[in-house]
């Protein structure tokens, strides 16, 4: 099985060389056929250098275009079966990467799922992406242990079908997660450990956790749109049902304007709703 370990990087001097000697030390004596592949996000430091020295193959943005690019570059530029991803900042074990690719051909993806959080913010980041988690489950009817870990691998095959759909933020990841779940493909969670970063944080608190919640509900849409539609268009029309039920009976004894408006605007988002599960199903059946 050929195998690309994939890190994208941006001034990640002080952990890369880590990194990379320790992917060499997992997967020395393994059956893979593996390169390790450094996408530099327009480092100014010697990130680069470090890394060629190390022997890994680079691949270089000619300006900073965020991680979910350089993920989404390497991914169009490989011709191996499975590509591997982890960060470049030794927060993920790459001990663990030999079992992650020992669940292959088995599955489709496999994600090393972190049992604990210890990244920057790391009371609020818990806080916010357990919430997100729990919403991105709730509409996936799939439990996910974790959403947006950087320690993963996939058949690249797969993933090159869906890589238009892959923004090019710290969001990727999670993209990554769902476009397989909710296509129904063969997923597998791995507990993996989580360490402190090496060197400074290139995570936007407010910036990325809208951004990752952006992206669940567009890519639930995207697959199961009625997950999302038909919830709110319930919520709609009960509440203009309460509110004409208010009205007549305890208010002014007639039904107003903007209760009408609620319910029609219901009956719209169910409309949109159904129509988007159309598509969706159709597009299926023309694959």
């Amino acid at each position: 099985m050929k195998v690309d370990i994939v890190m994208p990087a941006f001034n990640e001097e002080k952990a890369i060389g880590t990194v990379i000697k320790d992917i060499k030390k997992s997967m020395k004596g393994k059956k893979y056929k593996y390169q390790i592949v450094v996408i530099d996000d327009g480092s100014t430091d010697n990130t680069v250098t470090i890394a060629k020295k190390l022997g890994a193959r680079i691949i270089q943005n000619e300006v900073r275009m965020g991680s979910g690019f350089s993920r989404k570059k390497a991914i169009r530029l490989s011709t191996s079966d499975v590509v591997v991803m982890i960060d470049a900042d030794g927060t993920y074990p790459a001990k663990d990467i030999p079992k992650i690719l020992s669940y292959f051909p088995k599955y489709d993806q496999v994600i090393g799922a972190r049992k604990k959080e210890t990244g920057t913010f790391r009371i609020f980041r818990s806080f916010a992406k357990n919430i997100i988690k729990a919403l991105a489950s709730y509409l996936a009817g799939i439990r996910i242990p974790d959403l947006n870990t950087g320690l993963r691998a996939f058949k690249t095959s797969i993933m090159k079908k869906y890589i238009y759909i892959v923004p090019n933020g710290f969001s990727g990841v999670s993209t990554m997660t769902l476009i397989f779940l909710l296509d129904d493909y063969k997923v597998k969670f791995v507990p993996i450990e989580y360490y402190k970063r090496i060197g400074k944080s290139k995570f936007r608190f407010f910036a990325d956790t809208l951004s990752y919640l952006e992206t669940v509900i567009r890519i639930i849409i995207n697959f199961k749109p009625l997950k999302v539609f038909l919830p709110f268009g319930l919520f709609l029309l009960f509440a203009g049902i309460i509110k004409v039920f208010i009205e007549v009976l305890f208010w002014v004894g007639y039904i107003q304007q903007s209760s009408i408006l609620i319910i029609l605007t219901s009956l719209i988002v169910f409309s949109i709703g159904f129509l988007a599960d159309l598509i969706v199903t159709t597009g299926k059946k023309n694959e």
